[in-house]
């Protein structure tokens, strides 16, 4: 999980950022990004320690993804960026390019700015330093896995308080995501200000209502 890591030190890097994302799929809420730097002493001494077990969010159980982003906030060692794209935003620049305005968004969060980034999946646009994109990157990459986890459970409060203003759709239950729940509460309801116009079936559903 660090061969990624290892192969821009020696290239001279020394503020190495772990960039990713919670969010795409989802019909209702933000797309939330997270960029975390962990210092390479510890991320070298502690990576069959105290983040064993670190990897993809969506391959933890949801009280070990809060066990790790406890840490990580928490750490003096760690720093850690967020940003996100509002559903507004999502609509009118498209998801993809929403998905990268929160990716730039978390790694402006970093100061002083990182040297480099690798990035989860496919190259990113509009990053304010060099990066490097890696296809399942959360999956070999512990800088990355430590951002999935910080956006996967910021993104999952943030529904949360969606899920308290919006009880009617079962936020907490889903996320956001297209279930069978989300969508019968759709046709029952309709959008509410927090779903995503330019996605079907809430493009469909929003011409009933």
């Amino acid at each position: 999980m660090l061969e990624h890591e290892r192969q821009a030190w020696e290239a001279g890097v020394q503020r190495l950022a772990g960039v990713d994302e919670a969010g795409r799929g989802p019909l209702a809420g933000p797309v939330v990004a997270s960029a975390v730097i962990i210092e390479r002493s510890r991320l070298e001494s502690e990576a069959n320690r105290l983040f064993k077990g670190l990897t993809d969010s969506k391959k933890l159980s949801r009280s070990r993804r809060e066990f790790f982003f406890e840490i990580l906030i928490n750490s003096p060692f760690v720093q850690v960026g967020i940003g996100s794209a509002e559903v507004g935003e999502i609509d009118s620049l498209n998801i993809l390019n929403a998905t990268h305005l929160a990716m730039t968004r978390a790694v402006r969060q970093l100061e002083p700015l990182p040297d480099h980034v690798l990035v989860d999946g496919l190259p990113v646009k509009g990053l304010p330093c060099s990066s490097t994109p890696i296809v399942k990157g959360d999956a070999l990459s512990l800088s990355i896995a430590a951002a999935s986890i910080v956006a996967k459970v910021t993104r999952d409060r943030l529904m949360l308080e969606l899920d308290r203003q919006y009880p009617q759709y079962g936020f907490a239950r889903h996320m956001g995501y297209g279930t069978a729940v989300h969508i019968a509460a759709l046709r029952q309801h309709g959008p509410a200000p927090c779903h995503r116009r330019s996605f079907a079936p809430v493009s469909q559903l929003s011409l009933d209502f």
